[in-house]
């Protein structure tokens, strides 16, 4: 995964807000006749990254956003009803009470419609709450609207389109706070999925069906090569079904009924797998869960299956990515209703399948698992989505986040500017990280450790000192100051690691996520030969770690008879009822050997051995430690004693 490279001060000029600072600013020259969006230009669009002009007849398709009413009064309600002791506590509001305190007014709605359709372009629809005015034209047309010009830049082996100046708009509009879509910063979000191998990929022998079934000592390598004496165990071929309840300590609770029934889980990617529900009655009943049948479906619109790959999009990807969402909350929650919603393309839509999703109180509990790797983004991506967060908050829904794939964005490398990332340093959101597990042959954890991996491949008969390669994304945002639920909970040393004052931390809290030690997924997947196949295999990331919680954060909310907004304050007030994820176990596993087919999918190019260490987060600036840490927040659910805490029963 591609990184892209931005100065701490970039960073912190880019967007210093607390949650309800306004984005819009007049210019000081012409104040009032224009005002301009500060930030609108992305940091990649420099001249070191420009390689040529935007024709004028490029077609455009944009979203226009306007702020909520009442400033930061929607954030402050969602926080109130959120929180437990509050007197307002649980006081939800229905989508049409949220529109009628704190949508745009339709009076400045019609204003951005008609001065759009001025500028010749043509408006092609505004949400149920208001909060956007979309529209089409070309690059000439935008140029001359928003007083820019437009250039391609060459970013992260992409070619994007972006404006060169800040978007300027006459001062009479309404206070609009982005314009979404004239850049294609969207494009360089990525899913928080590791896979293990190429796109067709097969899990290669030996492989454990629990931790410590298969080692160096007891089993044979495929081809004779000899590990070095201490190797530790073979890898997981990849957790599944009651292996992650039983880990979890959720076994009883599900075989009792409460298994998330009643509650719904909605799951956000890109595009859509064709063979989704196949798949999962596939895999359900291989791994004794029970038929889907009944409780999914999926909302996409016309034309996403079977999209071509290019170079801006990447809709085989994403099928994974819904995979695996699908399969890990209905392990967990094997009762809830699942709802896919499938953008049709990489991120552009995202935004807007998410404001769908909270406009239309389409469930409980959102999981995504995607973001940027940096909060170093045009404000149009930051602003509105808090108050889509908001509005999702105060209507009772819970929003997960993956925190991300890499760590602290260093890999590593001394002097490399660490950042968290973006959408999971929302205080809006829970930010989920990763562990790595192991579960042994009785369905108990064997061992929890931070998601930090070290990896080393076999050459002269030894595993040489491994390199730095990917972990649970965590760290201290230079956006958001510390939200109130982690006052007292989060050491200074993180929240203040900038200097100043204490500023949001992330994760909030973790699960399974690490791919040497993630979950067996079961997909329909493309062969070599051209023919298509089920196939299962091992894979992780925080993709995983966030669907897991969110299944997990159902059967509390079955228990509890009623859904919890914003989760935090009720995670962070149960916090003993976390599993704490410290070095204490790191010494007795300190990693695993996986055995790969060299081209990912059979032996005829021979195979490699490489170590994974766990837990590696020295090269980083997050560390796993006691208490809080921000590789991997509070920890991991403990079975009976969390959802209790949680429920409040």
């Amino acid at each position: 995964m591609t990184r892209l490279t931005t100065s701490a001060a970039a960073i912190a000029a880019a967007v210093v807000l607390g949650t309800g600072t306004s984005l819009v600013t007049s210019t000081a020259a012409d104040a009032a006749s224009t005002r301009t969006l500060p930030g609108s230009v992305p940091s990649w669009a420099n001249a070191s990254h420009k390689v040529g002009s935007v024709p004028g007849s490029t077609a455009v398709d944009f979203r226009v956003y306007l702020g909520l009413r009442g400033g930061d009064a929607a954030q402050q309600l969602a926080m109130s009803v959120s929180t437990p002791g509050s007197a307002s506590y649980g006081k939800f509001l229905t989508p049409a009470q949220f529109r009628a305190q704190f949508s745009p007014s339709s009076a400045d709605v019609n204003a951005v419609k008609k001065w759009l359709s001025g500028q010749g372009f043509k408006v092609t629809g505004v949400p149920a709450n208001q909060k956007y005015v979309e529209a089409t034209g070309t690059a000439a047309q935008a140029a001359t609207a928003f007083s820019t010009s437009f250039a391609e830049y060459s970013v992260a082996g992409k070619q994007l389109r972006s404006n060169t100046t800040a978007l300027s708009l006459p001062s009479s509009l309404p206070a609009v706070e982005a314009v979404v879509g004239l850049d294609e910063s969207q494009t360089l979000a990525q899913t928080h999925k590791t896979t293990p191998g190429p796109a067709v990929y097969h899990n290669a022998q030996p492989c454990s069906a629990y931790w410590g079934e298969k080692t160096p000592q007891n089993t044979p390598t495929p081809d004779g090569t000899i590990l070095p004496a201490g190797s530790p165990a073979f890898a997981p071929c990849g957790y599944a079904g009651a292996q992650l309840q039983s880990a979890y300590g959720m076994s009883s609770a599900i075989g009792s009924g409460n298994d998330g029934r009643g509650v719904t889980v909605a799951v956000i990617d890109a595009y859509a797998s064709p063979t989704i529900e196949s798949d999962v009655e596939t895999y359900s009943a291989r791994h004794g869960l029970p038929s889907i049948k009944g409780h999914f479906r999926q909302v996409v619109p016309p034309g996403v299956y079977n999209k071509p790959e290019s170079k801006k999009q990447d809709p085989q990807g994403w099928a994974g990515e819904e995979t695996l969402d699908i399969e890990a909350v209905h392990t967990m929650a094997p009762g809830a209703d699942i709802v896919y919603y499938g953008a049709p393309n990489n991120f552009q839509d995202l935004d807007a399948v998410l404001n769908k999703v909270v406009d239309d109180r389409a469930a409980d509990i959102v999981t995504n698992s995607y973001g940027w790797d940096s909060e170093a983004l045009p404000n149009g991506f930051i602003k509105p989505y808090l108050d889509i967060q908001a509005q999702a908050a105060a209507e009772g829904m819970s929003l997960l986040y993956s925190s991300g794939d890499n760590g602290d964005e260093t890999g590593g490398l001394a002097g490399a500017t660490p950042t968290p990332d973006w959408p999971a340093t929302s205080p809006l959101v829970t930010a989920v990280g990763g562990t790595a597990l192991g579960i042994g042959a009785d369905g108990r954890r064997v061992f929890e450790l931070g998601w930090e991996s070290g990896t080393s491949t076999l050459a002269d008969g030894a595993f040489p000192t491994p390199s730095y390669l990917y972990g649970s994304g965590g760290g201290t945002s230079r956006l958001f100051t510390q939200p109130s639920y982690q006052v007292g909970v989060v050491p200074s040393a993180i929240s203040q690691t900038y200097g100043g004052g204490a500023m949001r931390s992330i994760p909030d809290v973790s699960a399974l996520g690490d791919p040497n030690t993630g979950l067996l997924v079961g997909e329909t997947q493309t062969m070599p030969d051209g023919t298509q196949a089920y196939d299962e295999y091992r894979i992780g990331g925080t993709s995983l770690s966030s669907p897991l919680y969110a299944g997990m954060l159902a059967l509390a909310a079955q228990r509890a008879g009623h859904s919890f907004g914003l989760a935090n304050p009720a995670l962070y007030a149960a916090r003993s009822a976390s599993v704490d994820i410290t070095k204490a176990q790191r010494a007795a596993h300190p990693g695993t050997v996986r055995v790969n087919f060299v081209n990912g999918f059979d032996a005829a190019d021979g195979y490699a051995y490489i170590e994974r260490t766990f837990d590696q987060d020295e090269p980083l600036t997050i560390h796993v430690r006691d208490g809080y840490d921000d590789v991997t927040g509070l920890g991991v659910p403990n079975g009976q004693a969390w959802l209790q805490a949680i429920a409040g029963k």
